[in-house]
C-alpha cells in the first residue's frame, strides 16, 4: 500500500509560479513511477494527466497544454515528488492529483495508477 500526500497549492496570479509536492510512503520509492492529474471540478471535464516521470530512469513526459510551463521532478531520497508551475494562466485552475504506479506504458491514462491522493487546489486568478 502506498499512501500521496500532497501539499502546495494555493491562489496565485496570472503568470505566476507554484511548486507542489507530493510525498509518498513507498519503501521502494525509487522504482515508483509518479504523476500529476489535475481536475477542474465546475467545467465537466474528467481528471486529465499533467506529467508523469518514471521510476529508476525518471524520465518525464508532459501533456501538451503544460509542455515548456511545467516540469516534474522527484528526489528519491526524500520519497517525494515535485511539480513546478510556472507562467500559470486561469485555465491552469484545478485540484491537483499526486499517483503512483508500477505500470510502464501508457502513463497517461488514470489506468495505469494504482494509488492516488487527496488533491491539493491551485488557482489562478487575478
Amino acid at each position: 500500500q502506498v499512501q500521496l500526500v500532497e501539499s502546495g497549492g494555493g491562489l496565485v496570479q496570472p503568470g505566476g509560479s507554484l511548486r507542489l509536492s507530493c510525498t509518498a510512503s513507498a519503501p521502494t520509492f525509487s522504482t515508483v513511477t509518479m504523476a500529476w492529474f489535475r481536475q477542474a471540478p465546475q467545467s465537466g471535464k474528467e481528471r486529465e494527466f499533467v506529467a508523469t516521470i518514471t521510476g529508476v530512469s525518471s524520465l518525464p513526459f508532459y501533456a501538451h497544454s503544460v509542455k515548456g510551463r511545467f516540469t516534474i521532478s522527484r528526489d528519491n531520497a526524500k520519497n517525494t515528488a515535485y511539480l513546478e508551475m510556472n507562467s500559470l494562466k486561469p485555465e491552469d485552475t484545478a485540484v491537483y492529483y499526486c499517483a503512483a504506479g508500477f505500470q510502464r506504458n501508457g502513463l497517461g491514462s488514470r489506468d495505469a495508477y494504482d494509488y492516488w491522493g487527496r488533491g491539493t487546489q491551485v488557482t489562478v486568478s487575478s
